[in-house]
C-alpha cells in the first residue's frame, strides 16, 4: 500500500492520524522523534529513503510556548530550520507536503475571524518560529500546504480538555480566562482534513497549495470551553465544578498569547470541500471517550 511519512507521529495530532482512515489505500508511517528529528537533517535523509512515500505530513513541533520566550534556539530547530529542510527534502524527491502551523502568527488584533492573507504579527518566540517554518515550507517546496490551527484538544497528550477534567476532580472551582477568544478543534477533525488534503494531492499534481485554515466551526473563550467540558463531563458522570470567569491578567504568563485566534476556514471549504462541525460536538466526542474510556463515534 502507498505509504504517507507522519513527522512527529508520537504526538496530539500524530496520534490522531493514526487512527485516521485515509482514502485509496494510503497507509500512515507514525515517525516520532527517535525516528526523524527535525534537528537532525540525516534523519529526514534516512527516513524518506527507507520506503517509497507518496506524501509527507509534518505534525512535528516545539510548542511549548512559554518555555519558547527562553529557549529560542530549540524553538526555531524544531519550527523553522526543521521545516526547511524537510521542504527541500520532499521537493528534491517529488512529494507533496502537508505541514501544520498555528493561530499564534497573528497578534490577536482583528476584530473578525482571521483569513488566510491577513497581515502575520507574531507575539512571541513561538508564533515568530512557526511564521518562520510557513516561509520555508513554502518556499522550499511549490507542492506544499500550511494548515494553520488553533486551540488544539484531543483525548491524546497534555491538552486543555485533559488538564480541566484533572483539575475539576481535584479543585471545587475553576478560575479561567475569559478575554482571549477562539475555535476550539479536535485533533480527529485536523486529522481527518489532512487526510483529505493529503488524497486529493497524492491523487492530482495540480491539487491546490499554499496556506490554509482549519478549526471547528463557532467560537468561545477559554472560560466557555472549560463550562462545555465540565457540562459534557458531568452528564457522563465524570468530575464537574462550577467555572469562574477571570481576565488574562489575572493569569499572567511569560508570552503574550493573542486576544482574538478565531481563522475563517472559507477558503478549504472552496478549494476542497472540507465544512466544519461545530465545536461544542467535537468537545462533546473528546470528553465522553475520557470520561467513559470509550470512543463517541
Amino acid at each position: 500500500m502507498p505509504d504517507l511519512l507522519v513527522v512527529g507521529g508520537g504526538g496530539q495530532l500524530g496520534r490522531a492520524l493514526a487512527r485516521t482512515r485515509f482514502a485509496d489505500g494510503l497507509t500512515p508511517h507514525l515517525a516520532d522523534r527517535a525516528e526523524v528529528d527535525l534537528a537532525r537533517p540525516e534523519s529526514i535523509a534516512d527516513a524518506l529513503a527507507a520506503r517509497p512515500y507518496v506524501a509527507v505530513i509534518n505534525a512535528a513541533a516545539y510548542t511549548a510556548v512559554d518555555a519558547a520566550e527562553n529557549d529560542v534556539a530549540a524553538a526555531f530547530a524544531a519550527n523553522a530550520t526543521g521545516p526547511a529542510l524537510l521542504a527541500d527534502a520532499t521537493r528534491r524527491a517529488g512529494l507533496p507536503l502537508i505541514h501544520v502551523s498555528t493561530d499564534y502568527v497573528f497578534d490577536g488584533t482583528k476584530a473578525g475571524a482571521y483569513d488566510e492573507g491577513d497581515p502575520v504579527a507574531p507575539l512571541g518566540v513561538y508564533g515568530a518560529s512557526k511564521l518562520a517554518g510557513e516561509y520555508a515550507v513554502l518556499s522550499g517546496n511549490p507542492r506544499a500546504v500550511v494548515l494553520r490551527t488553533a486551540w488544539v484538544v484531543s483525548p491524546f497528550r497534555s491538552n486543555f480538555v485533559k488538564t480541566m477534567l484533572r483539575l475539576a476532580a481535584e479543585r471545587p472551582l475553576l478560575r479561567v480566562v475569559d478575554d482571549q477568544r477562539g475555535c476550539p478543534t479536535s485533533a480527529d477533525d485536523i486529522a481527518a482534513t489532512i487526510a483529505t488534503i493529503t488524497a486529493r494531492m497524492v491523487a492530482d499534481a495540480a491539487a491546490p497549495a499554499g496556506v490554509y485554515h482549519f478549526v471547528n466551526a463557532g467560537e468561545g473563550s477559554w472560560c466557555d470551553l472549560a463550562r462545555a467540558v465540565m457540562a459534557a463531563s458531568g452528564a457522563r458522570g465524570g468530575p464537574a465544578v462550577p467555572v469562574e470567569p477571570i481576565a488574562t491578567s489575572d493569569f499572567p504568563t511569560p508570552a503574550r498569547r493573542p486576544a482574538n485566534s478565531r481563522l475563517a476556514t472559507a477558503r478549504l471549504t472552496r478549494d476542497y470541500g472540507v465544512s466544519p462541525r461545530d465545536w461544542r460536538l467535537a468537545i462533546g466526542e473528546i470528553v465522553a471517550e475520557l470520561v467513559t474510556g470509550t470512543a463517541a463515534r
